[in-house]
Parts: C-alpha cells; structure tokens; sequence
C-alpha cells in the first residue's frame, strides 16, 4: 500500500486533502499516521499489506501486549510476539477484587512501566501492578460526549479514579473533576498521568476510600466499580435534582439501585446500558440515574 507520513495533530486536514486514496484505511505508528495515497499521487513509501491476525486474543498497553484467562502457551506466546513485536507479554492471572490489582506474570520479554495512549490522552502506569481496561473506551467516550454537550462545566466525583480512566477524558473535555482512589500505587500514575495531560489545574486528586472523600454536591458521579450499588446511598447525600450518577454492576442493579433512592427525598429516571460482555451470561453495565 502507497502511503504518506501524517502528524496526528494534522489529521482534520485530510478531510479535504485530495490525494488521500479513502478506500483503503490509515495505519498508526506512535504519533503519526501512514495515509494511502491514490495511483495519480506521490508517496513517501510503500509498506506491505499487514497480515491478518488469528491468534489469541490480546491488547496492547504502551508496547507491552496483555492477556486474560488461562496461562498461554508457548505457540500463542510466539504468534503474539510474532505478530505485533512487544516489549514484553503480559498475563493477567486474576483481579483482586476491592482493589482491581492484578495478578501477573510476565511470560515473555520485560514488563515495566509504560505510556499508554487513548483518544489523545497518556496514561503513565505499570500494567503489572495496576488494571488497565481497554474495553471501557467506548463508555468513556459515551460520557464524554455527555460533558462536551452540557450548557457549562459540570462538577463531577470519580469515586473510584483508578489512574484516571474516566478523570483525565472527562477533564479533558472542560469538566472540574474530584477524582478518589484508595489504591497507593494506581494513585501515584493517576498523579503523573494527571501531569502529563496538563490537566492539574482541572482534576483535584484524593487518596482514601471514596465515601469518606465526597464533599460538597455533584453534577455528576461516576461510580466504575461492580460494587457500586453498595454505596449509592452515600453518593445520594451528594447529589441534587439534576445531579446523574452512573453506577457500574455485573448485571442489572435498577432495581437495588432504585430501592436506594426511594429512601430518600429524590425520584428519578434510570436509563441502563451494557458496556460489554464480563463473563458467561455477565455483562458490565451501567445504569444513569437522572435525579429529580
């Protein structure tokens, strides 16, 4: 395929940009896009068509791949470290469940810390010793539009920040966010990633256990953990009418998370949506309660 090298900051230009062969896909290396040029068009080089993957399932982190389930073989190991070339490879065991830290093993090359980066933001953590979820992108991006479309910045708890998987978009996209988490290790990278975004004068970070953390009342509460629902009552005495939470569960809560509300003075509409699939019959989901 005959390709141009384009920065990514660039990239708007190519709506407009007539040599750009729109049949074909770009290719991303680091920071800069590989565009396919039409026949008429000069290039800057030619790469081969990538082959197609069909191997075990993986993710990338920065440049180390990631797996779940159980331990791979060396026959995956190697179609992995053929395929993509990592830094190293990656099994995650099993998640701690209060925490979310994982269990690991590194099962070929080296592991360490890395600078992941998502929808134009980095994330600077170890892969090792903290989750990272890459299948939460599209919520995240679900409530970033949410943000990028209210009528002013919106006050928000991240009740449960992690490195800052839902904190840095959301401040991102203009919001004023309170980001709690009581994990030591993920908030010392929430506190580098939170600087290499340049988002410190947006996000206020918190270590400790989020109920003892909230102050003050929210626009908006993401509360990311399957636990959640547990601790919507102590949300709720930061909320006001118009105040959305969106609490995260394995399965539906509509119901245990309206019980909770029917305690208290509030009323509201509960829209749920699945996130993506956790388990055999388990989904992740989300429910928004708009409070009125």
């Amino acid at each position: 395929m005959r390709v141009r090298a384009v920065r990514k900051e660039r990239i708007k230009e190519l709506c407009s940009a007539g040599w750009v062969d729109r049949e074909k896909s770009p290719y991303a290396e680091g920071d800069t896009l590989w565009v396919p040029v039409i026949a008429s068009e000069p290039c800057d080089r030619e790469i081969p068509k990538r082959q197609q993957y069909c191997g075990r399932g993986y993710f990338m982190v920065g440049d180390i791949a990631v797996l779940h389930g159980r331990e791979p073989s060396l026959a995956e190991i190697d179609t992995i470290r053929g395929f993509c070339h990592p830094r190293g490879i990656l099994w995650i065991k099993f998640l701690k469940e209060k925490t979310r830290t994982p269990e690991t093993q590194i099962v070929w090359g080296s592991g360490g810390e890395v600078c992941h980066k998502e929808a134009g933001f980095s994330y600077i953590f170890d892969p090792g010793k903290v989750m990272f979820s890459m299948g939460n992108r599209e919520e995240k991006a679900r409530i970033v539009r949410m943000i990028s479309t209210s009528p002013r910045p919106e006050r928000i708890a991240d009740m449960f920040a992690g490195i800052g998987y839902f904190s840095i978009p959301l401040a991102g996209a203009g919001a004023e966010v309170h980001a709690m988490e009581i994990n030591p290790v993920a908030f010392g990278y929430l506190l580098r990633s939170i600087e290499a975004n340049g988002l410190s004068s947006r996000i206020m970070p918190s270590l400790g256990d989020c109920r003892q953390l909230l102050s003050g009342t929210y626009d908006r509460i993401v509360m990311g953990h399957f636990d959640a629902v547990d601790m919507v009552p102590c949300a709720l005495r930061h909320a006001a009418p118009g105040s959305v939470m969106h609490v995260h569960s394995i399965g539906p809560a509509e119901e245990l998370v309206r019980t909770h509300i029917e305690a208290t003075d509030f009323s509201a509409t509960i829209q749920v949506h699945k996130v993506k699939k956790y388990g055999p019959h388990a989904w992740h989901m989300v429910q928004d309660v708009y409070l009125t």
